[in-house]
Parts: structure tokens; sequence; C-alpha cells
């Protein structure tokens, strides 16, 4: 009876181990197209990171605008060029002139909408390219904005050439949706990420997964500026400066009053950034401004924080015969988890499973802020966020990166979801 027991547990065992590698097992050719993918993708990689395309660089934005109508059009998209329309929203740092999206459309035989989301914007001003230039190192590549977020257009685009290599067409409609202005706040493309979303059932919005971590989000966190403008009377520093009213020293008595807004237990964030007063040395300032970074996970929450806000600042002056100005800009909503995101991110983690590999799944809404917010405002679609590739030191020229390995997977990931989802019913 023993030896029978041993017998059966081995074999219960060999079972089980054979069910795991069947379940594990990528699916043909769709693995196959992604592995072969990844020579391309490292060289529109470098072709994209080649372009600068701050989002106060209208003629980079152009320009990269340029290379990826062309290459959507090459994969069989229909193309156009939005241009920011009247529905634009003007924030207090948006540049003159905001970069136009590339809108491309591809029609297919079935019923399901899904959406690709990515933007091609960076935060680096012109001329860091000819100091940190993209390069190679290992199993990462680097460059700037070659995270955040050109990796995740070049998924896109290479996700759409394995769904063109395996002539994949069951979807109602594939929609890719490349902006400009992401990067300060989407002034531009937010009201047509939200319109456009609206018409799908699913967004996939590309924003990197944060190395080492191998996951995807749920939720993002909503995005507000606070803003103190003080103006007071200037006067000689040195000979009457009784006769001024230094709107310097009210201004950091207004920090004082607001430096404990935040509320971590409900992932409030208030953190004052940038000040500024005076333009000379020996003269009371008559004008002081700063402005906080706002971070909350609920959009309800944004109004409770403004409060706070403007109640702290009514608290009173300590420089008499000051004027203290305060604004609340709502910049971004926060992108709130739901159930039905949750089932097709479990789907997600088992399309993954196929490879062998975990994927995480994140709804802590831990600081940042992406476009995948404005996309879900309706409440129609479904939508996930950083299906871009695995990398780390965003905004960092000297430190940001790809990891190389993370390419194969997250192609097999995006195309296979993509797939998934336009069969369902």
């Amino acid at each position: 009876m023993a030896l029978f027991a041993r017998w059966a547990a081995k074999a219960s065992f060999a079972v089980a181990t054979c069910s795991l590698s069947a379940a594990a097992a990528p699916v043909e050719p769709v693995y196959s197209l992604a592995r072969k993918e990844k020579p391309a993708l490292v060289e529109t990689l470098r072709q994209l990171v080649g372009i600068e395309s701050s989002s106060r660089d209208p003629e980079g934005l152009d320009r990269i605008a340029e290379m990826l109508k062309d290459r959507l059009v090459a994969l069989g998209g229909k193309v156009e060029l939005v241009q920011p329309g009247a529905d634009a929203v003007k924030l207090f740092d948006t540049p003159p002139r905001i970069g136009k999206a590339v809108l491309a459309r591809f029609e297919g035989t079935g019923t399901r909408k899904i959406m690709l989301l990515a933007h091609m914007d960076t935060v680096y001003p012109r001329g860091t390219l000819a100091k940190r230039p993209f390069r190679i190192e290992g199993n990462r590549a680097y460059g700037p904005g070659v995270a955040d977020e050109k990796g995740g257009v070049a998924v896109a685009l290479h996700t759409l050439a394995v769904l063109k290599g395996l002539g994949f067409r069951e979807y109602g409609t594939l929609t890719v949706l490349i902006d400009g202005d992401e990067e300060i706040s989407t002034p531009g493309a937010r009201n047509v990420i939200t319109r456009l979303a609206a018409e799908h059932d699913l967004v996939f919005s590309c924003e990197p997964t944060p190395a080492p971590k191998d996951e995807l989000a749920l939720a993002t966190s909503g995005i507000a500026a606070a803003t103190l403008t003080v103006r007071g009377r200037p006067a000689h520093a040195g000979v009457n400066p009784e006769d001024g009213r230094n709107a310097l020293l009210e201004l950091a008595h207004q920090l004082l009053q607001t430096q404990a807004l935040g509320d971590p237990s409900r992932g409030i964030k208030f953190n004052w950034t940038i000040a500024s007063a005076g333009t000379t040395r020996n003269v009371i300032p008559d004008t002081a401004t700063a402005s906080a970074d706002v971070r909350v996970r609920r959009i309800g929450d944004f109004a409770a924080v403004e409060q706070s806000f403007r109640s702290a600042v009514a608290k009173g002056h300590l420089v008499p015969d000051t004027q203290v100005e305060a604004t609340f800009e709502r910049r971004r909503p926060p992108l709130e988890v739901t159930d039905r995101s949750r089932a097709v991110a479990k789907r997600a983690q088992a399309i993954y499973a196929e490879l062998g590999r975990q994927l995480g799944l994140d709804e802590s809404s831990k600081g940042a802020g992406t476009d995948a917010a404005f996309a879900a405002l309706s409440g129609k679609p479904v939508v996930l966020e950083n299906f871009g590739l695995m990398g780390f030191g965003y905004h960092s020229p000297e430190a940001e990166y790809v990891e190389l390995d993370s390419i194969e997977p997250r192609l097999y990931l995006l195309a296979r979801l993509i797939m998934e989802s336009a069969r369902e019913r």
C-alpha cells in the first residue's frame, strides 16, 4: 500500500507538472513573431530617441509625428494628424503651441473596439541628445525618453506588426492615438482622448512598467497644482524698509500655514515645489509666488484638498496690507480601479503565464499620473496602464533606460490581449 501511495504521489506530481508546462506554453505563431520583431523594435527605439521631441519643441514634435504617420500608414492604418482644437485647455504653463496628435484607425471584421494610447513628447529640452545619445549597454538601452514613453510607442507599432504578420483582423476597430503633450498635462489632446476612448470597449495605455517590477497599473494618480501669488509694496531695503510690504515674508507665512495638507492614509500628497520673489537684493519684494504639486487617488478628493487649501490661506496674514491670491488647477484626473479592469487584468496575467512569467497588478496609484485617466473619464471603456517596456530613471537623461529583455514578453502580452479581447462576446 505504501509503495502504491508513493507511486500515486509521483504520478500526481508528474501530471501536475505536465499541466503546468502545458499551461505555460506560449501560443504560436504569436510568440515566434514577437521574437522576430525584437531587432526591428530596437531599431525603432534608436530612431525615436534620435528625434528630440520635448513638449515645448514644435519642430521636433512635427518631425516625430510625420515619422509615426508614415509608419502607421505602412502598417495599413488610416492616419490623420490632429491639431489641438477649440477644446484645448489653457493651464498656467501651457506653451504657445501645443504638439499635434497622430491618430490611426485599423478596420477589422469583428465588433469589439480597442484603442492603444501612447505619447511621443518628452521632458528633455533640445540639446540633451547630443550629451546623452542613444546607446546599448548589455541588456539595457539608454537615451532621453527611451522609457517614457518612446519604448511604449515602439511596443504599439510592433504589436501592430505582429498582428499584421498574423493576418489578424477580428476586432471591429483598432485605434492608435499618440499625443504630443502628455508631459505638460495634455492640454491639447485630453478631450480628444476622452471622446475617442468613449467610442471603444478597451483602452491599453503604453506607459513603461517600472523595472524591476513587471506589472500593469489599474490605477494612477490625479494631479493638481496649487498656486499662491502675494502682492505687497516695494521699498528701499536699507533706507526705508518699513514703508514696504514684504511679499516674500508673507509668502513664507502662507507656505507654513499650508504645509500639512497632505493625508498619506488617503493617498493625498501636497508639496510646495517652486517659489520665487524679488528681482533686486536691496529692494523689498512686492511680488512673490509659489506652486505646489498635488496628488490624489480619487476624483472626489480634489474638492476636499482645494477647500482645505483655501481655508488655510484665509486664516490670516502676517504682513499687513498684502494681498494673497490662491488658485487651484485640476490638471489630470486619477484612474480608479474597477471590477471590469481587474477582470481584464487577470486575463493579461493568464497570457503572461503562457510565457512562464508572473505579471504584477498595481492598484496603489502611487504617484504618477497618465493619459489613461482621461481615457477612463466617460466610464465606458476598460482602461489598463503600463503596457510599455520595463524601464527606469524616467526624466533623468543620465539614467533613463529600458530592459531589452522585456521586448518579447511585452509584444506577446499586448498582441495576445488584443486578440483575446477582440474575440470576446
